[in-house]
C-alpha cells in the first residue's frame, strides 16, 4: 500500500504558529517610478519593509500596472529613512515602488513551509478595486 505524505496547505494553522524561516532582501538603488517585484519561495507569515533613504516608497500587493492599485490608493507609503511597516499577512509576493530617484529599502519576511503555488491571488476590495468602489 502506498504511503501518502500530506503537506501543509494554506489553511494549516500550525504553519503560522511556529517561528517562520527568515528571508531577507532589498535594494540600494530604486529610481523614480520603478517597481520592484519580490516573489517569496514560500507563503509568508509576516513581511516587514524598511525604508533606507529619504525618498518615499510605496508598498503594495499587486502590480502598479493594475489601475486599481494606484488609482484606488491600495498601497502604504513609507515616507522617509527608517520608516517601516510589518504586514502580518500570508502572501506570495510584494511590490515596492519609489516616488523619486535614489530610493533604498530592506525586506525581512517570515516564511512558512507552505508552497507559494497554494496561495490564491490577492485581489478585490482594498487591493485592486478602483477608487470609490
Amino acid at each position: 500500500m502506498p504511503f501518502n505524505h500530506n503537506r501543509p496547505g494554506i489553511a494549516h494553522v500550525g504553519s503560522y504558529q511556529v517561528s517562520g524561516r527568515p528571508w531577507i532582501t532589498g535594494s540600494a538603488d530604486i529610481d523614480d517610478g520603478v517597481q520592484h517585484h519580490h516573489k517569496f519561495p514560500a507563503v509568508t507569515k509576516s513581511v516587514t519593509v524598511i525604508n533606507r533613504a529619504n525618498v518615499a516608497l510605496r508598498v503594495h500587493f499587486n502590480d502598479k500596472a493594475d489601475p486599481g492599485v494606484v488609482g484606488g490608493l491600495h498601497y502604504i507609503t513609507l515616507p522617509t529613512t527608517k520608516d517601516k511597516h510589518t504586514f502580518n499577512v500570508r502572501c506570495k509576493e510584494i511590490f515596492v515602488t519609489s516616488t523619486d530617484d535614489n530610493g533604498a529599502y530592506e525586506i525581512v519576511a517570515e516564511l512558512t513551509s507552505i508552497s507559494p503555488d497554494d496561495m490564491f491571488a490577492l485581489t478585490g476590495s482594498g487591493l485592486t478595486d478602483p477608487f470609490g468602489s
